[in-house]
């Protein structure tokens, strides 16, 4: 087994331990992202009405990551992401201005006096922004953000129901508009190149309702956990078509995949109890850290030691996979157990 971390050394190294490059960014490449029908039915109907579309789903189902995979077919760059938070306010979504800053400086006659210098752009302020003629952006974009052409992006509002119950229906009409007004720079209004409109998607996890008014305005697609079929041929698409697992997962042993989903459905049935069941994501990163933890073995979920299966790859890395302390025995006793029944059935 691979051990990077021992925990024995009592003397520092002789210099930095060399770590392994992660593979973790390859399993979520946009070109891995496989969603149901009736996924792709909701983005293209909320992309023919110009509607925003509200994603909800249990985490890790992949509502973050539509938003990569919708821009990468649409040609757009990464997404312009605004993580909602308690504070947020409608304005936090278009820009951030610093006042404090520019009262100080106003005050001491210290630094740069002009509103603009404490503007920070943020996630739908930028796409309108970079929808409009570089020449006529150029003054109000920082060098790291300035565009060479206009260009339509795609807006990411994640998690949208943690901020205020007010900040859905308070950005209702900037979001159908698209344009805002920034009083610190004289009132002016910057509005979006109709042909060049934003995509924006808004996620949630349903921790609270949202207001009736802002669901009118959505188009709502709700993700649900894929069955068996579907959710072997997600891993197939993300880890063969990028290769996250360093080969081909069949390739090297398709009993692995199958053994693999077999352990992670007996840890989601509602049997054993967990009190967050592992998700989509969790189950890549399982299988990313298993490969790289017992690199020599094909299916290091079958590996045996004097004839019979090796418990410690199944147990090893179970807290990529259980992420609850009243969860870990009950995930070690039904992984144990699912341990004994394979080996049995051999």
């Amino acid at each position: 087994m691979t051990r990077i971390y021992t925990g024995t050394l009592t003397a520092p190294p002789d210099g930095p331990a060399p770590l392994p490059q992660s593979d973790a960014d390859k399993a979520t490449l946009p070109g891995g992202y496989q969603p149901d029908p009736g996924l792709v039915d909701a983005v293209n109907v909320a992309l023919l009405l110009g509607q925003p579309l509200l994603l909800t789903g249990e985490p890790g189902t992949g509502k973050t990551q539509l938003s990569y995979n919708v821009a990468f077919e649409l040609g757009a760059p990464d997404p312009l992401r605004f993580d909602a938070k308690s504070t947020s306010a409608a304005r936090d979504l278009f820009y951030v201005f610093d006042a404090v800053g520019h009262f100080r400086a106003a005050q001491t006659g210290e630094g740069r006096a002009d509103a603009l210098h404490y503007i920070s752009w943020t996630a739908l302020g930028r796409a309108i922004l970079h929808s409009m003629p570089p020449e006529v952006t150029a003054e109000l974009l920082p060098d790291d953000d300035k565009h060479t052409e206009a260009h339509r992006s795609v807006v990411l509002i994640d998690e949208v129901d943690k901020a205020p119950r007010d900040f859905p229906n308070d950005i209702l009409s900037e979001i159908e508009n698209m344009r805002f007004t920034v009083p610190e720079l004289g009132g002016r209004t910057f509005s979006v190149d109709p042909a060049l409109r934003p995509v924006v998607i808004i996620t949630s996890n349903s921790e609270k309702a949202l207001p009736d008014a802002f669901l009118r305005r959505c188009v709502y697609y709700d993700i649900r956990f894929p069955d068996e079929e579907r959710l072997r041929g997600i891993l197939e698409r993300r880890l063969d078509a990028w290769g996250a697992l360093g080969a081909s997962i069949t390739d090297v042993d398709a009993g692995f995949l199958t053994d693999a989903l077999s352990l992670f459905w007996r840890l989601r049935q509602d049997r054993t109890g967990l009190q967050k069941k592992p998700a989509t994501a969790e189950l890549i990163g399982w299988l990313l850290a298993l490969r790289k933890l017992f690199p020599d073995a094909a299916n290091p979920l079958n590996r045996r030691v004097d004839g019979a299966r090796d418990v410690e790859p199944a147990t090893k890395a179970l807290s990529v996979l259980v992420k609850r302390r009243e969860d870990v025995e009950r995930a070690r006793a039904a992984t144990l157990d699912w341990v004994r029944e394979r080996d049995q059935e051999a």
